[in-house]
């Protein structure tokens, strides 16, 4: 599909959009003309033909009139360039917002800002959930309390206006843009749920409305002991309410998935400090030009790529590559705007602005896969597609059947039928089918420690064949520890420490944060270094109590004439299992080396073998070295490996699993793991991970416990269970009750089957529907 136009282009007619109907088309579709000069493409023939017949009408682009059903929603404050694109049809692409020219659902914007406002669609569908809740509670009462406690509140005939009264703004007000998109379906020939839903609404709306004004038409058999005939506007405004709700929860997830975005753009600062040649500024990011000179003081964020041309200090970049360690930078080394400046003061030259740089980068990758609807999520719309018009076709035969044959009067054994049929076929149990089992099954996961944030992610799990893990903060605890120690003889191991731990508290480098950890861990006394150095990249120099320490790299004692010689083999070790040597010389003498790692959770083991037996391959993906990387593998028993991996090639290597026919998950915890967790099948989060990296996933482990994607899985597979049983029963109940609602019963017992028990067959199977996935509450996890 080719890149939609800029908005300040969209008056005039472009080749890359249709004027018509505003969406982009292929750019081999065959339907084009050549207009004032100008060659035009066009989505269909359809579009075209208009185009031809009045090409004036759409010379200033898209005709909102043709797009627009309904009150146009409230513009939000979003940025020039902004591309729209449709919840429900995704191939719809627009420049402005609108609604969608295929389904009428309010579009959104590919790529949400900062500042965007409230979604106009969810305050307005909130608004009339809220009021529609308040109109149907006491027609529910009036109704269905005769019925099941014997509850006759009021007389008959003033019991059915007054809930015609209540009932009538729900369906026609609150419910009015399902009608509205199920007329846009119809006109579009792209049956949906919304088609469903206004027709079994509607028909029941319609139906009580003829039998409360005029009972008369009804034959005697239909008539009740007061004379007043069958209502159901407690099924229309109960029908309505429901599927409000459901869209009210629909668009808050919705909402909910800019959020990774957010989170990526919140990482750029918004200003910089420019250099000039007689003063410093403070300026915006967007005000950076290539080459530009950028100060970057301590405690501040790189503001943009660029490359080091003075100073040197310690970047956190973890929230872009991963690594847990810090990484020193010195004069000719790039750096990445949204890393973290630890400790000194840097000027660096821009080399990547706007869209080129990392972070852009890694935004439009999320973007880019978010936009990726899962399956699930149109199965409703594509059982409709067949299922809308049999049942239109059934009702329609009856009709025709009763109206040519039926016993006097014709007319009303007609019409009795073919409402019959729609109100017995009325989409409740089917839109239940999926959105309970999911609530459920969602609600029992969070019991768990496992959340669930879409039924995509829901419905993939289950069919997961290949979990990729990132290293740094899945597998790993996320940050340096002291895992081992090797001390010469002579020399007290708690006392080294403590020394080493008292020089290394003037550091701020993480391995020293790391060695003070382990001393507090000991409970180990700190005194204050006397004449502290700290050699860029080498290590540290000091007096403590009395004594010269040396703490750092072999070379670095090696150039202060110290012999490590003894401790060689300890280091190899170390090293051979990725981990970290520090060496510490007390007076000029060797007297041990520690070994600092980023730990593996004691979980993990447990969680992987588990992983193992439920038949999941897993493979780990990392930035950091293969060194330390494979170190931990090993130690897992994980064979597959992937490491020193940019942010962008972890996406690509998920994707290629994909294109093998793999069903991927991924589980992360970094921002450079957001692109891989939204480009996954099913991303998985630690809870204790980045925000970026939480936003991007489906599934959330609050624990950040693996053994919390076991019980996802479990999960899983009960829920999509429960969702096909509760299809099963929306369809059985149709299968069965719609030819007796028809009359296929009539030749044996006279009589046609009551919209009354046709509606109670219709909540019979919605409280199958509900009981059913009930059950998800007890499974074990």
């Amino acid at each position: 599909m080719t890149a939609p136009i800029a908005p300040e282009i969209a008056p005039e007619i472009a080749p890359n959009i249709d004027p018509v109907c505003g969406m982009v088309p292929k750019v081999e579709s065959p339907y084009r003309l050549i207009h004032e000069g100008r060659e035009i493409l066009f989505c269909g023939a359809g579009c075209k033909a208009k185009f031809e017949r009045d090409p004036k009408h759409y010379a200033n682009g898209p005709a909102q009139s043709a797009m627009q059903i309904g009150p146009k929603p409230a513009p939000q404050p979003m940025a020039a360039g902004t591309i729209w694109t449709c919840p429900m049809d995704p191939e719809v692409v627009l420049d402005h917002p609108g609604a969608c020219p295929i389904c009428g659902m309010a579009t959104e914007p590919m790529i949400p800002s900062l500042d965007q406002g409230a979604n106009p669609e969810l305050v307005d569908m909130t608004r009339r959930l809220i009021i529609a809740l308040g109109l149907t509670l006491p027609v529910f009462v009036l109704e269905m309390g005769g019925h099941v406690f014997g509850w006759h509140l009021l007389a008959a005939g003033t019991g059915a206006y007054v809930q015609a009264l209540l009932a009538s703004p729900v369906v026609l007000w609150a419910g009015a843009p399902f009608f509205q998109r199920g007329f846009a379906s119809i006109r579009s020939g792209n049956l949906n749920m919304f088609t469903l839903i206004s027709m079994g609404a509607g028909t029941a709306w319609a139906y009580s409305m003829v039998a409360a004004c005029l009972p008369q038409i009804f034959p005697a058999e239909f008539h009740d002991a007061h004379g007043a005939v069958a209502i159901y506007f407690e099924a229309a405004a109960v029908i309505t309410t429901l599927v409000l709700l459901g869209q009210v929860l629909e668009l808050r997830a919705r909402a909910a998935t800019g959020g990774a975005i957010q989170a990526l753009l919140a990482l750029a600062p918004k200003t910089a400090r420019r250099l000039r040649e007689l003063a410093e500024e403070d300026v915006e990011i967007d005000a950076i030009e290539i080459g530009d000179h950028l100060r970057v003081r301590p405690g501040e964020k790189v503001p943009i790529d660029g490359l080091v041309i003075d100073g040197h200090s310690t970047l956190d970049e973890s929230v872009i590559t991963g690594e847990s360690m810090p990484v020193t930078k010195i004069v000719g080394q790039h750096v990445i705007g949204g890393t973290l400046n630890q400790t000194g003061a840097l000027v660096i030259k821009a080399t990547a602005i706007g869209k080129d740089t990392m972070l852009a980068r890694i935004i439009a990758l999320v973007a880019d896969a978010q936009r990726s609807r899962a399956p699930i999520q149109h199965l409703a719309d594509r059982v409709a597609g067949w299922f809308v018009p049999i049942v239109i076709a059934i009702a329609a035969i009856s009709f025709v059947f009763w109206l040519a044959i039926g016993p006097a009067p014709a007319l009303t054994y007609g019409l009795i039928a073919a409402v019959s049929v729609l109100i017995i076929a009325c989409p409740c149990a089917l839109g239940l089918a999926t959105p309970m089992s999911i609530m459920v099954g969602m609600g029992r996961g969070a019991q768990a420690g496992v959340l669930i944030r879409n039924a995509a992610a829901l419905e993939q799990l289950e069919k997961v064949n290949i979990l990729v893990v990132d290293k740094t903060g899945t597998l790993t605890m996320g940050k340096p520890a002291l895992v081992g120690q090797t001390i010469n003889a002579g020399f007290d191991g708690n006392e080294i420490l403590r020394l080493a731990a008292s020089l290394e508290s003037r550091s701020e480098h993480p391995l020293a944060l790391a060695m003070v950890q382990a001393a507090r861990d000991h409970s180990l006394t700190l005194v204050e270094p006397q004449d502290f150095n700290s050699p860029t990249g080498k290590g540290v120099t000091g007096m403590v109590d009395g004594h010269a320490l040396v703490v750092g790299q072999a070379r670095f004692l090696a150039e202060c004439g110290i012999d490590t010689a003894n401790l060689a083999q300890a280091a190899d070790v170390f090293a051979q299992d990725g981990i970290t040597a520090i060496f510490v010389a007390i007076d000029g003498q060797a007297a041990g080396v520690f070994g600092i790692a980023d730990p593996i959770k004691s979980t993990t083991p447990a969680a992987i073998a588990a992983l193992k037996r439920l038949g999941i391959h897993i493979v780990m993906i990392t930035g950091d070295n293969r060194l330390t990387a494979g170190a931990v593998a090993r130690q897992l028993g994980i064979d597959d490996l992937l490491a020193e991996v940019l942010p962008q090639d972890k996406a690509a290597a998920i994707a290629r699993f994909k294109a093998q026919g793999r069903i991927v998950a991924m589980a992360g915890d970094g921002v450079n793991d957001a692109p891989a967790l939204a480009v996954a099948d099913v991303g998985i989060a630690m809870g204790k991970g980045s925000d970026v990296a939480i936003e991007s996933a489906g599934v959330i482990l609050l624990g950040g416990d693996l053994n919390g994607i076991v019980r996802a899985i479990t999960l899983s597979r009960a829920t999509m269970g429960n969702i096909r049983q509760n299809l099963f029963f929306a369809f059985a109940y149709n299968a069965i009750g719609i030819p007796l609602a028809a009359g296929m019963l009539y030749p044996l017992t006279h009589d046609l089957l009551s919209p009354m028990i046709a509606a109670a067959a219709m909540a019979m199977s919605s409280i199958s529907v509900i009981g059913n996935a009930m059950r998800l509450r007890l499974i074990r996890l």
